[in-house]
């Protein structure tokens, strides 16, 4: 399987709420998801997720939970 191999190369994706995903270079990018600029070896990949991605949850919820903060 593509993603447990430690030698291909991946990119970084990430979707309209902000979640990020890996994903094998050599496929067609999923509906719904965009480059995020990165890509190299899987750690690489991993590791950049874990520094971009602070936040868990999506966008939605985000801004859901600071317009009611703003009450």
């Amino acid at each position: 399987m593509a993603f447990d191999r430690e030698d291909a190369t991946f990119k970084v994706l990430v979707n309209a709420e902000e979640q990020y995903s890996l994903w094998p270079d050599y496929k067609a990018l999923p509906a719904g998801w965009r480059e995020a600029g990165k890509s190299g070896p899987k750690q690489d990949c991993l590791d950049y997720i874990e520094s971009v991605w602070t936040d868990m949850r999506p966008l939605s919820l985000r801004q859901h939970m600071d317009g009611q903060a703003g009450r």
